[in-house]
């Protein structure tokens, strides 16, 4: 099966593809894909309405005091790590940006708790910038279909880059993200009803 016709089976699985977390602007997307890591979209929209609303801008949360940061996004993994890394990140972005998100990735990963992955979703979903975000569902599913074969999300990366038109990047990422966490899951239960049955290395290699 070539990756046009995968594509194309993810987009018949998946029409409209998006993330699943919650945001108003740019400001509010890179805070929430900070909370995101080693966390659930669920996990993180659960806690991000009183976080912005009390803490609206980067100059108000540049402002912030790190313990009530902390209770107000303690439901979530990591979350003192995670408090100080965008307190921090707003004092960034105010200092040196005036308050706006750079749509540069170089820039973008000198932010506390951005990181590659982080960066190439900001872009992708906040500036319409073509990237590749690699995730670990992402990862799984590319190797599990054949796209790479590799556990290093960067040669992953290129390898989707370079058999995708940058056109399909953005909903490509989504549709490989959604597929991995609702289908075709780390032990995935759904085998049989999956269209991608006769290209699977996981059925191949690893379903005894």
């Amino acid at each position: 099966m070539e990756p046009k016709e995968i594509y194309s089976k993810l987009e018949e699985l998946y029409p409209k593809a998006y993330t699943e977390l919650q945001y108003r602007n740019i400001f509010e997307l890179v805070i929430a894909v900070v909370l995101s890591a080693q966390t659930t979209d669920v996990a993180v929209n659960k806690v991000t309405p009183k976080l912005f609303s009390k803490y609206p801008t980067p100059f108000a949360l540049s402002q912030a005091d790190v313990k009530d940061v902390e209770e107000i996004i303690s439901s979530i993994g990591l979350y003192k790590t995670k408090a100080k890394n965008i307190i921090n990140l707003a004092k960034v972005l105010v200092s040196n940006y005036n308050g706006n998100v750079p749509n540069v990735f170089e820039e973008l990963i000198k932010l506390p708790g951005v990181g590659r992955k982080s960066a190439n979703v900001i872009l992708s979903e906040g500036f319409n910038i073509p990237r590749i975000a690699v995730d670990t569902h992402v990862l799984r599913v590319s190797n599990r279909l054949g796209f790479a074969d590799s556990q290093n999300p960067v040669i992953v990366e290129k390898e989707l880059m370079e058999k995708f038109l940058p056109s399909q990047w953005h909903q490509l990422h989504l549709r490989l993200i959604l597929f991995g966490r609702y289908f075709c899951k780390s032990k995935p239960k759904k085998c049989h009803e999956c269209p991608f049955q006769s290209i699977c290395r996981y059925l191949k290699h690893e379903v005894k």
